[in-house]
């Protein structure tokens, strides 16, 4: 039943902040106007079965098996085959929140009337979704081509009642599932099961969940750059728009511009404005604009490529009501996918490289001027010494895992699908990188705050003192050495949530938005 808080999916023209709040929990629903398409893509290939030509994907074998011809009476059987043969993923389950957009993204594209589904199947999916019935799906096992078979493959075997699904934090058999949400098992007709194997929902899925993730990320970073530029006593001066607009990026120019908003009103960097012998800070301060401003442009072209590709049809052979064919393609190669999780990845990797490197520079006195380990009675204390090795330890993990994917490819299927994107797993890993990121983020957000309690009772500016009462209320200032983990996951929480970029303000953040 559609609610206030249901996203009507409008095939082809869905906006990027709708999957977003689908991901963060919002449901959806198709739009109704769709049907006719529909009706009209299920109504040719019935033809085409009456007409008895073999085409690709309808009444033929599938990828090096196309020659072969299929009976009409085998063709329901053979729908059934490719689900059950394909469903072979391996490795941790897809997390809920995942699945529920992968569901979205292939109910928007095979609605599109270029699939030839039936209404009913469509509707099938479509209940599932609104009931809260997810399908358990292995995370590895697509290379990115032919659509994402395996993974595709473990949510259709749960519309025919094989496999597992999960519902109300319960895994449970398929058919159980389907039955106690009021539905049974459906049998799919011609083309339908390589309708919803094919395609590239799971990986596109996977880059936006780590794209949506990354937004978070990316503005709080911008709120700890800013609070550790005002503990190291550092200069506003680099953010400077007349700097910027010189160099014409527009991302350089955003976050500069973000950044001088941040520290506006600061008393600390009123304080050191005469008198201070340093000529430069480090580039971890001073070179903030151009570092996330290239990781901003960076996110904002993957997040424009994902806009495109969730709203695309790429599954194949493709159905043409209009003329009556049925062509056969590539829609299904994820290599715009793979290029866009790469960016994402290298932007995740810069965003917590410049964090870790600002950490690093507050903990030592002869960079920041702070005492030794941003504790004040070093030596008996240890203070932030570990947290640094920790952002450490996670920017170098990242560092591993941002190599490209889209570069690497293996031969699959007796050589007939001999260029792959590997898209999926360039995509799993963002959530896993973006996690890291926000560790790191976390500890800066507790360095720097701690750095500017040595400077009291000077204060930052009104939208950095908001964001320190903000951590404040959940972790107080660094005594003496306390069990530290407890301090960084609270701070974590913070970055996750966005209650960091929301305690700085909508106005200090204006125009560094990700998406829109």
């Amino acid at each position: 039943m559609t609610t206030t808080a249901d996203i009507v999916l409008v095939p082809g023209a869905v906006p990027l902040g709708d999957w977003r709040a689908i991901y963060f929990g919002a449901g959806a629903v198709l739009d109704p106007a769709c049907l006719p398409a529909v009706e009209a893509s299920a109504a040719t290939v019935a033809a085409i079965i009456a007409a008895g030509a073999p085409v690709y994907g309808i009444n033929t074998g599938f990828g090096k098996l196309a020659s072969v011809r299929i009976a009409d009476a085998d063709l329901a059987t053979l729908q059934r085959n490719i689900v059950l043969s394909h469903a072979a993923g391996v490795g941790d389950a897809l997390p809920v929140n995942v699945v529920r957009l992968v569901m979205a993204l292939k109910l928007a594209s095979l609605a599109q009337g270029a699939s030839g589904i039936r209404p009913s199947t469509l509707d099938h999916l479509g209940a599932c979704l609104a009931r809260g019935l997810t399908p358990v799906i292995p995370g590895q096992g697509s290379v990115g081509a032919s659509g994402d078979l395996a993974p595709l493959a473990h949510l259709a075997a749960v519309l025919i009642g094989t496999g597992e699904a999960e519902l109300g934090g319960e895994r449970l058999p398929a058919a159980a599932a389907l039955a106690r949400i009021g539905l049974q098992p459906i049998e799919l007709g011609p083309k339908e099961g390589l309708a919803l194997l094919n395609g590239t929902q799971v990986s596109t899925a996977l880059a936006l969940a780590g794209l949506f993730e990354t937004e978070r990320v990316f503005a709080a970073a911008l709120v700890t750059g800013a609070l550790s530029t005002d503990a190291a006593k550092g200069s506003d001066g680099p953010f400077d728009d007349r700097i910027q607009q010189l160099r014409r990026h527009p991302g350089q120019i955003a976050v500069a511009a973000a950044l001088r908003q941040l520290m506006a009103g600061s008393a600390i960097r009123r304080s050191h404005l005469v008198g201070d012998a340093r000529v430069q800070d480090p580039y971890c301060l001073r070179c903030q604009p151009q570092v996330m401003g290239a990781c901003l442009d960076l996110l904002r072209q993957a997040a424009e490529t994902l806009g495109r590709e969730a709203n695309a049809v790429s599954d194949n052979p493709l159905v043409f009501p209009a003329t009556g064919e049925v062509i056969s393609g590539g829609n299904f190669h994820a290599e715009p996918v793979a290029f866009a999780a790469d960016m994402i990845a290298l932007a995740l990797c810069e965003i917590g490289s410049i964090a870790e490197r600002r950490i690093a520079m507050l903990v030592d006195p002869a960079l920041s001027g702070l005492p030794a380990f941003l504790t004040p009675k070093p030596g008996l204390n240890s203070g932030f010494m570990i947290p640094q090795v920790t952002a450490a330890a996670l920017v170098s993990e990242n560092k591993q895992r941002a190599y490209p994917a889209s570069v690497d490819s293996i031969p699959t299927s007796a050589n007939q699908e001999d260029h792959v994107s590997m898209a999926t797993h360039g995509a799993r890993r963002l959530l896993g990188m973006g996690a890291n990121t926000a560790n790191v983020i976390g500890i800066e957000l507790l360095a720097a705050a701690q750095g500017c309690d040595f400077h009291q009772p000077l204060a930052s500016g009104a939208a950095l003192e908001r964001v320190r009462a903000l951590l404040r209320a959940e972790v107080p200032t660094l005594a003496d050495d306390r069990h530290f983990a407890p301090d960084m996951a609270r701070a974590t929480a913070l970055v996750v949530s966005g209650a960091v970029a929301a305690a700085a303000g909508t106005a200090a953040l204006a125009g560094t938005a990700v998406t829109i």
